[in-house]
């Protein structure tokens, strides 16, 4: 069973301009990381959006779903921001897909040292290849199933919700 990689934006995407000091979106950091990553794999990389989560609509997720739907492959990777990732992935478990997918994302972007992004998206290409159907978030070392996870944004890290 092959994966699909969907790119949507978020931290892990955003380059940081040294003129102005600004993150922003240019040429998906995705396709070195893979190449970096050294997957044995066949993979397609699919470059969807780039936004930062707290801007997405809900045409966005519909997009996203949509592109979920889509997808020939049973396994799925979508790196996606941390502020909404989880409404996200609530749109796409309400869809009952007979499909693996797993979203991550980063904290700091790739592009800068002490990144969390390459980690995350190793442990959600993991996680796909583990995990029974279903919609599951991978960040920092956890996999939580969709509807059992938070972002604790005073710690900046993901929890199981209570």
């Amino acid at each position: 069973m092959s994966l699909r990689i969907i790119a949507t934006g978020g931290t892990f995407d955003k380059h940081y301009n040294p003129l102005d000091g600004a993150l922003a979106f240019g040429e998906s950091v995705l396709p070195e990381a893979l190449a970096r990553a050294r997957l044995t794999e066949s993979f397609t990389f699919e470059p969807l959006m780039a936004m930062d989560s707290l801007d997405m609509q809900d045409i966005h997720r519909q997009q996203i779903l949509a592109a979920c739907k889509g997808a020939p492959e049973g396994r799925i990777v979508i790196v996606h921001g941390t502020d909404t990732l989880c409404e996200t992935a609530a749109v796409i478990a309400s869809a009952q897909l007979a499909k693996t997918i797993v979203l991550t994302g980063a904290m700091v972007p790739y592009d800068i040292v002490g990144s969390d992004a390459m980690f995350n998206l190793g442990s959600a290409i993991t996680a796909s290849r583990l995990s029974s159907h279903g919609v599951w978030i991978a960040m920092h070392a956890q996999l939580f199933a969709w509807n059992e996870v938070r972002k604790n944004r005073a710690l900046g890290f993901f929890e199981r919700a209570d």
